[in-house]
């Protein structure tokens, strides 16, 4: 039952006034966008401008003396308002950050939230690695790896994780042009499929999916970057 005197609570990810700043000095021109449930949103600029600052902002790792100000929400609760570990970001950055001493299972597994038997979870573990073209690899340690299978590690870690958004910078880049193709259209999907808000850090436009908008941060949001 509806109440006519209750705001809806937005949902996906708001950003409202987000400035970022070093010692005091802005680096980007604020940012308002709106990014709903399966939506993604592009920042794109030179090397050095900002846009992995921006995400270790939101996801509450950024060091001083950068700084991150405004206002995001996921869901309608205040980001700021919590840690780190209590966003329910899931973060891809350029380094995969696999943990060396676990197997490719191990560090699927350390990701995910508990619940569920060994045997399930393991099971969630198989069917995403055959999914990402990684089947037969569980067992290897990261070492064992190519760049690319690594990213896929990464970003297969972030998504069992069962965040409720995506920070995801250049997540795509070290993967072969075939492989690239297929694999970001699986992840599009996914993304779509669980309803999850994304924000993508890229320098390359063909790693866009089909009607995602985009933010140049070097000047100010483009025209119908946001929206409600």
């Amino acid at each position: 039952m509806s109440h006519p005197d209750r705001a809806p609570q937005p949902r996906g990810l708001v950003l409202r006034d987000l400035r970022l700043t070093l010692s005091g000095r802005p680096l980007l021109a604020p940012i308002d966008a709106d990014v709903g449930p399966g939506e993604v949103l592009a920042l794109t600029g030179p090397s050095g401008c900002g846009k992995s600052s921006l995400l270790l902002g939101l996801a509450g790792v950024l060091s001083l003396p950068l700084r991150l100000t405004g206002l995001a929400t996921l869901g309608g609760v205040d980001l700021a308002g919590l840690p780190a570990e209590s966003r329910r970001l899931g973060l891809m950055f350029q380094d995969d950050l696999l943990l060396p001493h676990l197997d490719v299972a191990g560090n699927l597994l350390f990701g995910m939230p508990a619940g569920g038997t060994r045997r399930e979870r393991l099971g969630r573990v198989d069917a995403a690695l055959e999914r990402a073209g990684l089947g037969g690899c569980a067992s290897r340690r990261p070492e064992q790896l190519s760049g690319g299978q690594r990213q896929r590690v990464a970003l297969l870690r972030a998504l069992l994780s069962e965040p409720r958004a995506l920070l995801l910078d250049e997540p795509f880049s070290r993967l072969d042009a075939t492989l690239r193709a297929s694999f970001r259209a699986w992840v599009w999907a996914t993304l779509a499929e669980r309803g999850l808000p994304a924000l993508l850090v890229t320098h390359d436009l063909d790693d866009l999916p089909p009607g995602a908008r985009r933010i140049d941060l070097q000047s100010a949001p483009e025209e119908g970057a946001d929206h409600a």
